[in-house]
Parts: structure tokens; sequence; C-alpha cells
């Protein structure tokens, strides 16, 4: 097993990707430690992987819950190697459309969340003086602009640039810091983000799922696990050379 004796947290893991991205690291042997705002799906995701995994609350935008939910896990755990900054909103509108308060609680969560989620990790890392492994989720939407979702593409491109400018910074303690980006990947989440685009572009409620996944040079949109293999090798041993970089996990969508 490729994480055996290795611990990690992973943000917005309840459900999703961040939950399939839990039991891939049990799987290969680790302990997790499952962040997440929504305490009931929390305690039914603890509940069905088992042991290995412990549940904090934890609310990325608020610095005491982050600094709580950080000490509780690792008194829990005993250590923690692995951080998964997952947790995400979605927004989608036109520019002329764009309120303050929709801007401020995308940055606040996706941005701000992951910096200080990251922080905390590193924070411990370096005290430790073991080195650790740090993926951020961006997006193929951080590389590039799309016209109804201005907001939602500037955080993920601020992901990008942070886990460039930390992977630099970090790598000196041995701490590997590196991001993710998927492309479009199904899930419950779909159903929110089909409805923004039925919305704006007056399509029937399904119709821009399909689009998007019929234009995926693979054939289909990505899964959940699709990302898994990626989020392994990047908390292994196999990445101690990959620094600062955003690996595309897409299905061909975005030629890096």
């Amino acid at each position: 097993m490729r994480l055996a004796g290795k611990t990690a947290l992973i943000t917005g893991a309840a459900r999703g990707i961040g939950l399939e991205f839990a039991r891939a690291y049990i799987a290969q042997g680790a302990k997790v430690a499952l962040a997440d705002i929504n305490a009931a799906a929390l305690e039914r995701a603890v509940a069905e992987l088992g042991p290995q995994a412990i549940g904090v609350q934890m609310d990325v935008t608020r610095q005491d819950s982050i600094d709580a939910g950080f000490a509780g896990a690792i008194a829990k755990l005993g250590k923690l190697d692995i951080l998964i900054n997952n947790a995400a909103l979605f927004s989608a509108a036109p520019i002329a459309e764009i309120t303050r308060a929709d801007y401020d609680r995308l940055f606040a969560v996706n941005v701000a969340g992951t910096l200080f989620c990251l922080q905390a990790a590193a924070k411990h890392m370096i005290e430790r003086g073991q080195g650790g492994k740090i993926i951020n989720m961006a997006s193929q939407a951080g590389r590039r602009g799309e016209s109804l979702v201005a907001v939602y593409c500037a955080t993920k491109a601020a992901v990008i640039s942070l886990t460039q400018s930390a992977g630099l910074n970090l790598i000196r303690h041995g701490i590997n810091v590196n991001a993710i980006a998927p492309g479009v990947v199904d899930g419950e989440h779909w159903d929110g983000v089909d409805a923004f685009f039925a919305k704006y572009e007056n399509k029937p409620l399904g119709q821009k799922k399909r689009e998007v996944g019929d234009a995926v040079p693979f054939g289909r949109m990505g899964t959940a696990a699709d990302l898994t293999g990626m989020a392994v090798f990047l908390a292994t041993s196999e990445a101690d050379y990959v620094v600062a970089q955003t690996f595309g996990v897409d299905g061909g969508n975005w030629l890096a």
C-alpha cells in the first residue's frame, strides 16, 4: 500500500470528490481526517469509511475553525503528512449581474480557505521537520476565462498561483505543494451548475451537461474516481521531485 503509515486531512470531504479521495487514501493504507462544514453529512461519511476515518467539523472561512479543526485532527491522528484543499464553491453570472456578496463568498472559500488551511498544515509540517505533501484543487477554469464564470475562474486561477508561490517557498522544508486541475466532473454538484447555465443560456435542464460531456476529447465527463490516481501519486514519495505544479486531469480538455 502506497500510503501505509501516512495521515491526511481532506477539506470538503463529506461527499463528492473529497469523499472519493478519502476512500482512495484509506485503500492505500492512510488514516484520514474528513473536514467539512456539514456535520450530518460528515457523520454519514465517517460511518461509511470506518475506523481509518475521523470527522472534523470545519468552516474554512473562519480562522478559529481552521485552527481548532487542524489541532483536533492532529491530536487524533498523531501527525499530519498530507493535506488536500478540496473545499470549494461554484457560481455563475454575466459580468453585469455579479454581486459583491457572491464574489466575497467564493473568494472566502476557494482562495482564503485554501491559503489558510495550507498555512495551518505547513506550520505543523515545518515544526515536525519531516516534510509533507499539500495538494490544492484547482480547475481547468483557472487556466482560462469563461463568459459566465468570471468569479469562479478567478478563484481557481488564484489557487494555481498560490500553489506556485507556496510550492517554491515550502520545498526548502521538504513540503511539496502541487495542484490538480479537473475538467468537467460529474456528480451531484452538476445539478446546480447545470441550473446556472439553463438560466443564463436559456437551455433545458440537462442540456449543458450533455454538451460539455460530449465535448471532452476522452468522450465523457470525468468522475471523482478519475482524479484519485493523481491524488495518490502526489501524496507519495514518488512525487518528491515534483514542485509547484498544476496537473490537468480532464480527459484532454486543456492542453498545458
